[in-house]
């Protein structure tokens, strides 16, 4: 862990390529189980670079626009992917829960240099705008995915109890909220069950080695990490509808 080193490039690119196996298996390719359960490692990260987006970035608003922007573009990809349709309500991009994120930690970072009670109310008021907002927008992930933005938020710091407390509330988000589907394995004649949710956990190995560099850098590279998610979505709903 000491001598091992990922780069913020190393992280999207790695969250990209899980997140397309998700979306694979949602689509082209389903019944491919083993795709959706690597898949779930995927949003931790992206939430996760979200946060450090939202403290590396030179200019806040031009970030908030971007994601603005690039999640009114992924709606109709979206829509088609989750809903069949070109409208489809009742569930957002997740685009949209980071941009709720980034709205939430602007408000702390308002607050950061007011007295420790302040602080504190102002964190209980974000985190309960958070599973308000996640409920009510139909946002991805809703309100489990607003959380997991704030806890990277609040336990940014790479301290040894912060990495703890991280595992923590991704536990109780990814097993105990979220949940779900589970599979159920039998080891030396005892049954246990594991929520595929929960290997949503594994994000935090990759998340851990990194140290705050970015790596590969470029224009493309910047385009790449924007387009990427409405782009996939679309050519994976144009092949569904061509093997259909």
């Amino acid at each position: 862990m000491k001598k091992a080193e990922l780069t913020s490039f190393h992280l999207h690119i790695l969250a990209m390529a899980l997140m397309l196996c998700d979306h694979m298996w949602a689509t082209v390719v389903p019944g491919n189980d083993w795709l959706t359960v690597i898949g779930r490692i995927a949003f931790p990260i992206f939430a996760f670079m979200t946060v450090e987006g939202f403290f590396h970035t030179k200019n806040l608003k031009k970030y908030v626009k971007r994601l603005f922007v690039f999640a009114l573009i992924s709606e109709i990809p979206f829509n088609l992917v989750a809903g069949g349709s070109f409208f489809y309500p009742l569930h957002q991009n997740v685009l949209w829960t980071f941009l709720i994120g980034v709205g939430l930690m602007k408000i702390n970072e308002n607050a950061k240099d007011k007295k420790l009670s302040v602080r504190i109310l102002t964190a209980a008021i974000t985190a309960a705008m958070g599973f308000l907002l996640g409920i009510l927008s139909f946002c991805d992930y809703h309100y489990a995915g607003i959380f997991t933005v704030l806890v990277f938020y609040f336990l940014r710091e790479r301290k040894w109890y912060n990495f703890v407390l991280q595992a923590f509330f991704l536990w109780y988000i990814n097993i105990e909220i979220l949940s779900g589907f589970y599979y159920e394995w039998e080891i030396f004649g005892t049954k246990i069950e594991v929520v595929r949710q929960g290997v949503a956990l594994l994000a935090l190995v990759p998340i851990w080695l990194y140290k705050g560099k970015q790596g590969y850098y470029s224009k493309s590279v910047k385009a790449l990490y924007y387009w990427f998610y409405p782009a996939h979505l679309l050519v994976l709903w144009l092949l569904r509808q061509i093997i259909a």
